[in-house]
Formats: structure tokens, sequence, C-alpha cells
């Protein structure tokens, strides 16, 4: 295996992580970061228990979103004072895609593709028809966008690692084309921030979004963020002009004027408390190389695709089998996917089930380590062979598959 510059076994017990489970389900919600538990109790009682709402100004809590959002921008290659936290990955979707059309007022075409997120594509939908200005949708196969990118599109909006495949655009690639032709890009990084290397800057994107309970392991509902261009900055408009995203919100005046940088991408009152564990959570980074993460995620999904062809032949591959084509999740396709993913769940593995027919799998290098994907392999290959998912509990739909 290759040798890392950050030690995985120290990031490793920094989360808490139960015993007798192997969690292979990071790419959906990142594990508990041990300190948050302690450090968020700390500050509801020093801060919001003791200074009360004097903490908004002592406890620099009004300051957390920007200060947030520029320890993210070192993960995803960002430029200084380009990022700030809020809201939820949908409502920032929502604001890049409209503030990214009043830069093209004249086309209509927003273009997407539809292995897309389906909220990404939720959201647009609902834009395009609250603006009702004969805007139009497209999600041609991923594949096949670069071929769709012509003078008549707006918007290019893209997740960058596909959430069920793991297949990969070529961020710079696309980014470069779009913009030759005029076309104003949004890239998601649900499945990126956190798993792999990204470079706005270099790659010169003008707007990206991404939430921060997966890798960044902030915690069921964490804030999402935003990056805005700082060549767009003082000239992109939200349609939703909140209160904190107001030049002077304390002046109470009753007519918006948009804030000054990234800041005016702010919406409502920041979740303080949840915004106090994404803080502890991005602590772990400090010690941490993304491209050591990288290395180490490739080393692990390859060692799981070998292990799994050797020893379950009913699954197959569903994600690119080139590492540089693939994300730091793996899926597997099976007829009977739900069932067999409630059974392996049952046996202590946690991975997911995306509809239809996959079983999903991430492998997030600051706790999973090569015993994990071995012991997973192991238990999966005795549910299959046993055919042990084959009963009417583990067919049971759950609300949150």
């Amino acid at each position: 295996m290759h040798k890392y510059k950050t030690d995985f076994a120290a990031t490793r017990v920094k989360f808490h992580l139960p015993d007798g489970v192997i969690y292979l389900d990071g790419n959906s919600l990142g594990p508990l970061p041990i300190a948050a538990i302690g450090q968020t109790a700390k500050m509801m009682h020093d801060e919001w228990g003791d200074m009360l709402i004097r903490a908004w100004n002592q406890a620099g809590w009004m300051d957390q979103p920007s200060r947030i959002g520029s320890r993210i921008a070192r993960l995803i290659g960002a430029e200084k004072d380009s990022v700030v936290i809020g809201d939820t990955l949908s409502i920032k979707v929502y604001q890049a895609l409209a503030a990214a059309l009043k830069l093209k007022p004249n086309r209509k075409v927003i273009l997407s593709d539809n292995g897309n997120f389906p909220s990404d594509l939720y959201m647009a939908q609902g834009l395009i028809d609250t603006l009702a200005q004969g805007h139009i949708l497209k999600a041609p196969n991923p594949e096949t966008v670069e071929a769709a990118l012509d003078e008549s599109v707006a918007v290019l909006m893209l997740t960058e690692v596909d959430y069920r495949t793991s297949r990969m655009h070529d961020m710079q690639k696309l980014t470069a084309r779009a913009q030759d032709l005029g076309i104003v890009t949004i890239w998601d990084l649900a499945h990126s921030a956190g798993a792999i290397p990204v470079n706005l800057a270099k790659c010169n994107a003008d707007f990206a979004v991404g939430c921060t309970y997966k890798y960044l392991n902030g915690g069921p509902g964490a804030p999402a963020f935003i990056y805005v261009s700082p060549r767009h900055q003082e000239i992109a408009l939200p349609t939703l002009s909140g209160w904190l995203g107001h030049a002077a919100p304390f002046n109470f005046e009753t007519a918006y004027r948009p804030g000054k940088g990234v800041e005016r991408l702010r919406v409502g009152t920041p979740p303080v408390i949840a915004m106090r564990i994404l803080e502890t959570a991005l602590d772990i980074w400090d010690d941490v190389d993304i491209n050591d993460v990288r290395q180490k995620s490739i080393d692990l999904t390859q060692l799981f695709i070998t292990e799994i062809e050797k020893s379950c032949p009913d699954l197959t591959l569903a994600s690119p089998r080139n590492p540089s084509q693939r994300g730091s999740h793996v899926s597997f396709q099976h007829a009977n996917a739900y069932p067999v993913m409630q059974a392996l769940i049952s046996q202590g593995v946690i991975g997911d089930f995306r509809a239809p027919d996959l079983l999903r799998f991430s492998f997030t290098p600051l706790f999973t380590c090569e015993n994990d994907v071995i012991s997973a392999v192991r238990i999966l290959q005795a549910i299959l062979t046993s055919r042990g998912w084959d009963h009417p509990k583990f067919r049971q739909l759950a609300r949150v598959t």
C-alpha cells in the first residue's frame, strides 16, 4: 500500500466509531468527531448560557459563516473571502442558479445531467416556474454533457461526483469549454469536498456549492457552503435577499441593499450550535493532506473492487473501473440490492442503497482502513452465498434507504 504523510491512524481515533460496526456510509453522513461533544457542550454553557445574546459579538457568532467558509476554502482551492456557510445545500443551489441566470439574461437553457442529485434538478425546476421567463432544464446522460454545450445555454450546473455511480466529471475541461461558449458554471461539490482534491480557482469556476455533513463530518443537517468567484461577487444578485445578506442588517432598512462580496449570499440567522460542531470537525483537517486522502481512497476502493470481484460474482460494478474517473465511493448492482444491504447492515457493515439496484459503499480515509475493507467483503460474501438477505424483514422499505 501507498505510504502517506498523513497519520490516518491518528485521525481514526478522533471519531466515535461504535464497536462491532464497519462504517462505509460517510458519503451520506460522516461519523461524530469525539471532540465535538465537549466543545459543543462548552459553547452552549459558556456562550449561550453565560453570555446570552452578548455572544453574537463576544463569542464571534456573527462571523462564523465567513470564518468557517475560509477554512473550507482551503479544502476546495478557493480564493480568499470567496466562501460563506449557511442554510441548506438546496437553498445554496437555488441562490447560485438564480444569480448565474441573471448574468445571462438573454439565454434560457439550464444544462445539467440525469445523474445529478434530484434536489438540484428540483430546485432548478422550481426556479424556472417562479421566474416564468421561458427557461428550460435539459438533463442528458452525463457522458453527453459536453456535446450538449452550445450558445443557447445560460448555465451549466453539474455535481462533480455522481452520487450513484461515483463517476467524475472533468471540472477543468468542462468549465473551460462552457466558458468559451459564454456559459456560467455551477459545481455541486457534495461528494467532492473532503474526498478529492478540488481547485476552484485553478479551474476558473464561477459558482460552487456543497454540504458539510458528508466527508467534512459536520453532523446531520450541518449547513452548506457557497462559493462565488471574486470576479462575480459585486455583480451577483441573490434571489433570496435575506436580512443577513444586507449591506447593513442592523440599520433595519426597508429596502434591500446587497452586502459586500460573498457576504450577500447569506440569508438568515446562522445555526450557531451546528456551526460549532462543524468547526470542531474541521480541526481534524488541520493535519491532513487532501492528496493523501485521495491516494488512500484510491487504494481502499481498488482493494474493495478486487476483493468483491474475486468473492462475490453476483455483483456487477456500476462505478468507473479507472480510479481517476471515480470519487470516493463504489457502487455495485444486484437485483435484490435493498434486502442485501439491510442484511449487511444487520451484520454491522453500514453502507446504503440507491434505487433501483445499487449497493453503495463509501471509503473515507480519515477513519476507514484496509481491515475494514477485507472484513466487509467477507461478511458480504457470506450473506450472498447463504442468501441470508432473502427474508421478509430485509425487504421492508424504511423511510430512509
